[in-house]
């Protein structure tokens, strides 16, 4: 009878030491499962975002160079017409981040700063120039920094960057979501993520 009972024993604690290693073995599949969507579904976000726009702008310029102690004025002006595509993208491919599987933590580390490209088409009209001052290449760069100064500033009043704002926290959004919804803990700044706007600040 002892006999038995030693080896009923026995057999339970086997049993229980083999579903241990069981449960212990589903579980870490489980996490290294879980990781490995977290990663897939950053290599997904990982593209770049593109935001367009389109903007017009007219420009005087006009120059003024004084000859003889002040005498004789060469004067000469044009109207710059200004059609310009812009783009604002984030290249999210970009984006820093790390994994700890013991804690469940994503941790973001770097989003990469949104990259402005304006491609203008300049349009001269209304060309005056005198004979000692006359249109050079110096003068067609002044007009195109003032261009780029001029649509800066539209961009700026414009809700472009606001658009691609939001694109890039609707992408973000997808990898708090999934990080949420496994029980995972999303960290940026040494902060804990609560919503994707959060990711932003």
């Amino acid at each position: 009878m002892r006999n038995f009972l030693l080896g009923a024993l026995i057999a339970a604690f086997i049993a229980l030491g083999i579903n241990y290693f069981i449960t212990q073995s589903k579980t870490q599949k489980t996490e290294i499962q879980s990781s490995d969507l977290i990663l897939d579904q950053i290599k997904n976000v990982g593209k770049l975002v593109v935001t367009e726009g389109h903007f017009s702008e007219v420009i005087t310029y006009k120059d003024a160079k004084k000859y003889y102690l002040d005498i004789l004025t060469a004067k000469k002006k044009a109207i710059v017409v200004v059609n310009a595509s812009v783009t604002v993208s984030y290249d999210l491919s970009m984006i820093e981040h790390t994994i700890d599987q013991s804690s469940k933590t994503v941790t973001i580390t770097s989003i990469p700063e949104s990259e402005i490209n304006i491609n203008p088409d300049i349009k001269y009209h209304d060309l005056e120039e005198d004979f000692f001052n006359q249109f050079n290449p110096e003068d067609h760069n002044l007009i195109q920094k003032e261009v780029i100064r001029q649509l800066n500033k539209k961009i700026e009043a414009s809700t472009l960057k606001t658009n691609a704002e939001n694109r890039l926290i609707s992408e973000l959004q997808k990898i708090y979501i999934l990080t949420n919804s496994l029980g995972w803990k999303l960290v940026y700044k040494g902060n804990s993520i609560t919503n994707s706007e959060q990711l932003l600040l």
